[in-house]
């Protein structure tokens, strides 16, 4: 006996929401440069979905994912990370820009201004202290703030001094903590602290262009990204900028 159109078409249907909504019930499994906390996490509420989402720095979370930490999606503060996890394996080479962002050195709330990054300027600040920022040698924001440290030639003198942090967000407490008189971190994160004034600008063009690639790990993690660059206007609002 022939099953009827109708119970095909129901028994379809059926199976097709079954899918669907097993795929939405799906924890999507996301890693994240600690630097996208709070945007983030308000853009993850809005997903249908279940999203967990685990913060830290850039070259911390390459290595974790390189090691088989499960995730569905990586989004780093600096390609030259997402480049080494496709060029090891680990990832698919369908790197997206989503976001950028730009360095500023921060002071305690109410801060003045430096006149200049000039270093008799910011060691007079610091005054014996410390200046706070991201590591040199792995963290993105560290990164960054070292090329333009370097080509303003005050690097030599202000790297005795530094207080490394294992991701820019730890640098941003220091500075609000008053552990460190100064610190250099990005934009957005001296936009989401109510404790540390900006001081000094970096401009733009004093380093590597700061991106923040996505890299999806599996099709829920490239349904989460595309849903995150659908969010942008979240993202702008806490001080980053678009690719």
């Amino acid at each position: 006996m022939k099953t009827p159109r109708w119970i095909k078409g129901l028994s379809f249907a059926c199976t097709a929401w079954l899918v669907a909504t097993a795929s939405a019930a799906e924890t999507v499994r996301v890693f994240a440069a600690a630097s996208l906390q709070g945007p983030l996490d308000e853009v993850a509420h809005a997903w249908d979905g279940e999203v967990v989402i685990s913060y830290g720095g850039s070259g911390a979370i390459a290595r974790q994912v390189s090691q088989g930490a499960p995730a569905d999606a990586v989004i780093l503060a600096n390609v030259a990370w997402s480049d080494w996890l496709v060029q090891e394996g680990h990832a698919p080479d369908t790197a997206r820009p989503l976001l950028s962002n730009t360095l500023v050195i921060i002071g305690p709330a109410g801060a003045t201004a430096l006149p200049g990054p000039e270093p008799e300027t910011i060691l007079a600040r610091l005054d014996g202290r410390r200046l706070a920022m991201g590591q040199h040698m792995s963290v993105p924001a560290g990164i960054y703030a070292q090329a333009w440290l370097e080509g303003t030639g005050t690097w030599t003198a202000l790297r005795p001094k530094l207080a490394e942090t294992e991701n820019v967000r730890a640098a941003v407490a220091l500075v609000a903590r008053g552990e460190t008189p100064l610190g250099i971190v990005y934009a957005s994160d001296a936009a989401a602290s109510d404790d540390v004034s900006v001081v000094f600008e970096v401009p733009a063009d004093a380093h590597a262009p700061i991106l923040y690639p996505g890299l999806a790990l599996s099709p829920g993690g490239s349904a989460f990204l595309d849903h995150v660059a659908t969010h942008s206007d979240v993202f702008t609002a806490a001080g980053f900028r678009l690719p």
